[in-house]
């Protein structure tokens, strides 16, 4: 991992405490972050350097997937980490900041390299990079590097808006924008079992897959985030970024070279052949929105959406979003792609169903039984696997046939600790490596393709589908796949009476 000092803007946030922190401290157990790093941690509320380094130690404590006891070792680590009350809204603060970066720099030899980590509201990523710049601290030797989360923008305008700001003082190859499911484990690993065996990609096509079903489900409501997700809704919060990127990973073709810049090349053809919505009765066809209503998640009653703090008592505002989605183009034409996220949902998963086609009617044993059709799945959350569906003779009896499951279970191995996706990026962005950041054209285009829809849901509140919390969402839901003769697939990867065979070990 490269030296450098690394800036936290919003070092007192949520964000930064769930996820950054402990990041830097398993990236520093690792030995993917050396000795010649520094990392600032920004905000307004005052905070004197022990303060925040017992904030630090809380945050690792609680969070990271490495013990951590105040040793020797703990001191070494925390010494690197240092506080400073900062409004971003005054040049001379920045000022400050460029003096206290650079005497960090120099104590711990790192050499120029600056990693800024805007972990702020998306309206505030302009007047820092300018601040930035009129502060001096883009002007050691080294590299310069801007991390910004999602949301990036509300829309296609004010993401353009957002854009050009930045643009004024970072090149788009030093802008670093997260999508923090790109970053997980199982995520990555979909072109891995893609493009290395060979018994997939030649079926990875429309003559053999019928559909492919993306589940990204949650159980909690808004909880505190009630003010910010009724502007924003599962459509702008979850599909615009997480499902489209993970649609594009399915779909993509094969990079012509393992580099950042082709990989990203193949996700945008994607998102250029996403096939858009001529008119609204179009998207009210191939989408659905819903919002949960009271109901009982695990047991114990909870309140409908609008009866959530700081949420409009009479909003519209979607927490469930489900579409059809079709990639024009020959690897793909005619099949879709079906995509669904919400809240109060009964399971916390994400997984990916590829379906296969079935086999040839009334040939062979299709004429006597009714064969289920192969999937394969990627588990991503939170379980981690690979898990494969396929029709064999059930033992014992007189050739009865019966799906049985290949299961490939990475959480269920001994010793295993997969890192969470905040270190991967934080070690890939301190690298230069953008493969899994997301580009602009990639950002441009798939909001877009969202504005269609958000513009189409914005003329009528009718067709909003109410569900209970702890249910699967509105039965529109289902009946999407029903019009194309598709079901959605139980997202625990096995149907009822299903026999498991495991590759590495039988779950205990």
């Amino acid at each position: 991992m490269s030296n450098a000092v690394y800036l936290i803007f919003g070092a007192t946030g949520d964000l930064a405490r769930r996820k950054l922190f402990p990041a830097f401290y398993a990236l520093y157990r690792e030995r993917k972050l050396g000795d010649r790093f520094a990392v600032i941690g920004l905000a307004r509320r005052p905070r004197t350097n022990e303060q925040f380094r017992d904030d630090l130690y809380e945050s690792i404590q609680e969070f990271a997937r490495y013990n951590v006891t105040k040793d020797e070792q703990w001191s070494s680590f925390a010494e690197h980490f240092e506080y400073m009350s900062l409004d971003i809204n005054n040049v001379d603060g920045f000022r400050q900041l460029s003096e206290l970066t650079g005497t960090l720099d120099a104590k711990f030899e790192i050499g120029g390299n600056r990693l800024y980590y805007l972990a702020l509201a998306p309206e505030l990523f302009g007047s820092v990079s300018h601040n930035l710049q009129a502060g001096g601290l883009l002007e050691a030797g080294g590299w310069h590097r801007l991390v910004i989360e999602k949301p990036f923008g509300y829309d296609l305008p004010s993401a353009e808006k957002l854009n050009a700001e930045i643009r004024q003082v970072f090149e788009e190859k030093d802008v670093y924008r997260i999508d923090h499911y790109l970053g997980k484990e199982m995520v990555q690993n979909i072109n891995v079992v893609r493009f290395a065996n060979a018994f997939f990609e030649p079926l990875w096509n429309n003559k053999y897959i019928s559909n492919i079903q993306i589940t990204l489900s949650e159980t909690v409501g808004v909880e505190d985030r009630g003010g910010y997700y009724d502007r924003s809704g599962a459509l702008r919060d979850m599909g615009q970024n997480h499902m489209l990127q993970m649609l594009a990973v399915m779909a993509m073709e094969p990079p012509s070279r393992m580099h950042p810049e082709d990989i990203r090349d193949e996700k945008v053809k994607v998102f250029r052949s996403l096939r858009g919505f001529q008119s609204p009765a179009e998207v009210r066809a191939n989408t659905v929105r819903g919002q949960y209503i009271s109901g009982t998640t695990k047991g114990k009653p909870v309140p409908g959406y609008r009866e959530e703090e700081s949420v409009n008592p009479e909003s519209t505002t979607e927490t469930y979003f489900a579409a059809r989605v079709f990639v024009d183009n020959f690897r793909w034409a005619g099949v879709p792609f079906y995509i669904r996220t919400g809240k109060r949902l009964p399971v916390k998963t994400t997984e990916v169903v590829i379906e296969f086609k079935n086999v040839p009617n009334n040939v062979y044993l299709s004429r006597k039984h009714k064969l289920e059709p192969n999937l394969l799945v990627f588990r991503v959350n939170p379980m981690e696997g690979i898990y494969f569906k396929m029709n064999a003779k059930q033992p014992g009896s007189e050739g009865a046939i019966v799906p049985v499951a290949m299961d490939f279970c990475q959480s269920c191995q001994v010793g295993l600790n997969t890192p969470e996706a905040y270190e991967r990026l934080l070690y890939d962005a301190a690298r230069g490596d953008s493969t899994y950041f997301t580009r602009w054209d990639e950002v441009a285009l798939a909001w877009k393709y969202v504005d269609k829809i958000a513009s189409a849901w914005g003329e009528r509140t009718e067709d909003l589908h109410l569900y209970g919390a702890g249910t699967w969402g509105p039965e529109r839901g289902s009946q999407l796949l029903a019009e194309d003769g598709f079901r959605w697939w139980p997202v625990n990867g096995q149907d009822e009476g299903e026999v498991a065979w495991e590759f590495t070990q039988v779950h205990k």
